[in-house]
């Protein structure tokens, strides 16, 4: 059994701010170690449960967090950027289940360090006409490469989102959002035993019901901050305008969600901001 494992950092066990998520902050050191031992539990939980091969996409900010002389010995990790597939660097059709560990809620709600891809430069994104963000993108995608996601770890307002995308994935609630930089905390060793827990049971009972989600065409559309970004992405062959601050483009997933990758290198080339702001 082939197991795949995206690593975010918003939705660790007990981070809470950007300090604790960005190569700046003071305590960014302290989240990295963090993001490994929640990622180790997802590990060691994957094993459990029976996988030959464990592959770890270290898929936040710079791509660079986890620390690899900590990690589990028997992952695979896959580090640095630019990643054409971002999130899902690596995945294809050879694997049997895809792990989302330290994911966060999407643009606009109230869950910690909530955002979309790139802090406030993107204001809200849809997926057909259904609001989107990592964790619904990331689902659709590996749904479309035939791969069934089983497992998220988050915040509870995370949790909440993927269960409205899919229900039958395994969710793990390692905080309780209180507002976008705070939330409570349950006992660490708790946090990460209900990780292990929970990548051992989704495993053994996985699910493949939302495997033909978004086969064919499907239509990503983005309102960024920035006119300009927009206005910039209309170079791109077939991006549309939907507004001045408004893009969107259709085809097939995963072509469509390594297109997005490239919007968002165009967007960071253009833009200098704090993601968190």
């Amino acid at each position: 059994m082939r197991i795949y494992i995206s690593a975010d950092m918003e939705g660790i066990t007990g981070l809470v701010d950007a300090d604790d998520v960005q190569p700046s902050g003071r305590d960014y050191e302290h989240g990295r170690m963090m993001m490994t031992e929640d990622v180790n539990a997802a590990v060691r939980g994957a094993l459990t449960a029976g996988a030959t091969t464990v592959t770890v996409n270290d898929a936040h900010g710079p791509m660079r967090n986890l620390l690899p002389e900590l990690l589990h010995p028997a992952a695979r990790l896959v580090r640095g950027k630019p990643k054409n597939m971002i999130m899902l660097e690596g995945l294809d059709a050879t694997y049997d289940a895809v792990l989302c560990v330290g994911f966060h809620s999407r643009a606009g709600t109230l869950g910690v360090m909530s955002h979309s891809f790139m802090g406030h430069e993107i204001e809200d994104m849809w997926l057909e006409d259904r609001p989107v963000g990592e964790i619904g993108l990331a689902h659709a995608t590996a749904a479309a490469l035939g791969v069934p996601v089983v497992m998220l770890s988050g915040d509870d307002t995370a949790c909440a989102e993927m269960t409205d995308w899919d229900p039958t994935v395994t969710c793990v609630a390692v905080k309780h959002a209180g507002d976008r930089f705070a939330a409570e905390l349950p006992p660490l060793a708790d946090a990460r035993q209900a990780i292990e827990t929970a990548v051992v049971s989704s495993l053994t009972t996985r699910h493949a019901a939302a495997l033909t989600a978004h086969c064919g065409t499907s239509t990503l559309t983005v309102r960024w901050q920035s006119a300009s970004v927009a206005s910039t992405l209309l170079g791109i062959p077939g991006v549309t305008s939907v507004d001045s601050r408004t893009v969107q483009a259709s085809g097939p997933l995963p072509e469509l969600y390594r297109l997005f990758g490239v919007w968002t290198r165009v967007a960071t080339a253009l833009t200098n901001q704090a993601p968190y702001c």
